[in-house]
């Protein structure tokens, strides 16, 4: 019987699938250090972005010689060391397209919620205070939207900010697609340029944040920042400098260089919009996330 170990919880659905097709499904978090000698009872480990698969567990499963996949539920996958794995004859794979449009909407959420005051305004009417004079916010409609980063989630939200009349620009590694109609800026001019600053790229372990003191610098007065990809990229301290001298003007944030986020400066800025990890968390995202693993799982071992 293949035995899959979703590490960091899988959809119900796509579990009653597996199930339905002979495989068993545990659902169990391990910490790193019992994560190797585990899975060597397993055939499949299922990981979102909570479980990092690094080459010490990877080289324990490898040993006892039955893990054959390793898949995250997701986009990115800087938690594992995919190259080291598929060096080892492991199967490495993740779930490109299923969550995109559940990260875009956050993105857009965020930059609503920093543009409005929507997070520090609920705050405030819940404490018994009635500030309207004090957050009066800006539309989006007109500014300049700068996306570094253009794969399938920088495409969903341009779409989206298209749709509210925010013009779109944007940067990457590669440099500028053929097919995209958006204009191409390299990161400097980005960064001069727009209103909103959004981030939708992988970390490279080991890189230096692409956002850190001298890039923030080069901003507009007044932007804002939006990190819903990871927080590896933006240098915290850095950033709290910014909002805390009005550099900027406020930031939207979904992930964080430590997670859970225990960082004093950034939990209480009341500048930042929070939110703990959860842009791919809607019911939908779940549903397609769990429908992508349940192909890839049977056909490799259909």
């Amino acid at each position: 019987m293949v035995r899959i170990l979703a590490a960091d919880g899988l959809d119900g659905s796509a579990v009653k699938a597996l199930e339905q097709k002979g495989y068993e499904v545990v659902s169990q978090h391990y910490e790193p250090e019992e994560l190797g000698k585990t899975l060597a009872d397993f055939d499949v480990l299922l990981v979102r972005s909570a479980t990092k698969v690094r080459q010490p567990v990877i080289d324990e499963a490898v040993s006892a010689g039955r893990l054959k996949m390793i898949i995250r539920g997701g986009v990115g996958m800087d938690n594992i060391d995919v190259d080291y794995a598929r060096g080892k004859g492991l199967t490495v794979s993740n779930t490109p397209t299923a969550s995109s449009a559940a990260v875009a909407e956050l993105a857009i959420a965020h930059m609503f919620s920093v543009s409005r005051f929507l997070y520090a305004a609920n705050v405030s009417m819940r404490e018994g205070r009635w500030e309207k004079k004090a957050y009066k916010g800006i539309e989006l409609a007109g500014k300049t939207l700068g996306l570094v980063g253009l794969g399938r989630i920088g495409m969903e939200v341009a779409k989206r900010a298209d749709a509210l009349g925010m013009n779109v620009i944007y940067t990457n590694r590669s440099g500028p697609h053929i097919h995209v109609l958006y204009p191409w800026k390299s990161l400097d001019e980005l960064l001069a340029e727009s209103d909103f600053v959004s981030l939708h790229m992988p970390a490279i372990k080991g890189q230096a944040p692409i956002i850190d003191a001298a890039a923030i610098g080069k901003m507009k007065d007044g932007a804002f920042l939006i990190n819903t990809s990871r927080g590896a990229l933006v240098d915290s301290a850095a950033l709290c400098d910014a909002l805390d001298s009005g550099k900027l003007a406020g930031a939207g944030i979904d992930v964080y260089p430590e997670e859970p986020c225990k960082d004093d400066r950034l939990l209480h800025n009341p500048k930042i919009s929070m939110t703990p990890h959860i842009g791919a968390s809607t019911k939908e995202a779940q549903k397609r996330i769990g429908e992508e693993i349940v192909k890839l799982i049977t056909g490799k071992f259909s």
